[in-house]
């Protein structure tokens, strides 16, 4: 067939697709091409705006290396990220809730002792947290591996500062017996995401902030569970109802107490999904 216009290319791109071998390939390329073709029906866009989002995406993919991830950030701030997550933690009940991994977390960040200092020499308000990690519904869970990372007080994580060669304010940790935990950091406080490259343009062509509520990132694991991806969120802060990200969560806010010693306290247990 030849002569396609805009009524008849949409199907003729979804059956050159009709062959592909791998049956799931098949089903979301096809669903790409009708909801590509569907957008480009309803915005109709002129040739240079075309040429924009084509430009957008590429240089969205060259902000990219490997402490930055700005397609992840895309995600994030388009709400595509925690929609994921959602389809993807259909939990049960006294599991913990997930939210967005973030574009800083670093694989393989130094395992530390329980009730170690994460940041050491480095300013801001102390703060101790504990908790216990358990299965959803049922024991403790010892050996479980807690990674934790959060940005500093000025709002950056360690990948963002080009000068810092050692993690800071990121490790990991193993439970006890009792699937315990706790360390020693800073208090987090609210930061931007990043803003120097498309999607921080995309932000403020649309007159979105680009502020996320104060939070300390978990990633735990267990044999026989489903790794959790959460934060824990300072309760009070003012950007809990328009963080850029939607990651936020209400059973995942909680109070930061100040101890009678003066430092801030975080105490908050998990409950990981059981696989099968």
């Amino acid at each position: 067939m030849r002569d396609f216009d805009e009524t008849t290319i949409t199907e003729a791109v979804v059956e050159r697709f009709g062959a592909t071998p791998d049956p799931r390939l098949r089903e979301v390329i096809q669903s790409l091409v009708r909801h590509l073709h569907g957008f480009v029906r309803d915005v109709e866009p002129s040739f240079a705006e075309w040429e924009a989002a084509i430009s957008f995406l590429t240089r969205t993919g060259q902000k990219c290396d490997d402490k930055r991830q700005e397609f992840i950030l895309l995600s994030d701030t388009l709400g595509v990220s925690m929609l994921v997550d959602a389809i993807n933690h259909r939990l049960p009940e006294g599991a913990t809730p997930t939210t967005v991994l973030g574009p800083f977390y670093v694989e393989n960040a130094p395992e530390l002792p329980l009730g170690a200092e994460v940041a050491q020499a480095m300013k801001g308000e102390r703060l101790h947290v504990s908790g216990q990690v358990r299965s959803a519904g049922g024991a403790p869970l010892a050996g479980a591996l807690v990674d934790i990372w959060h940005s500093d007080e000025d709002g950056f994580y360690d990948v963002q500062r080009p000068a810092e060669e050692n993690a800071s304010l990121r490790a990991r940790f193993r439970t006890d017996a009792e699937g315990r935990f706790h360390f020693w950091t800073l208090l987090p406080t609210a930061y931007p995401v990043p803003t120097d490259g498309p999607v921080g343009e995309m932000l403020t062509a649309t007159g979105r902030h680009p502020m996320r509520p104060a939070h300390v990132h978990f990633m735990i694991a267990a044999s026989g569970h489903e790794t959790l991806v959460t934060h824990v969120f300072v309760a009070g802060d003012e950007y809990l109802d328009s963080d850029a990200v939607f990651g936020v969560k209400q059973e995942l806010i909680a109070e930061f107490t100040r101890a009678p010693e003066g430092h801030r306290v975080l105490q908050y247990d998990f409950a990981l999904k059981r696989l099968g």
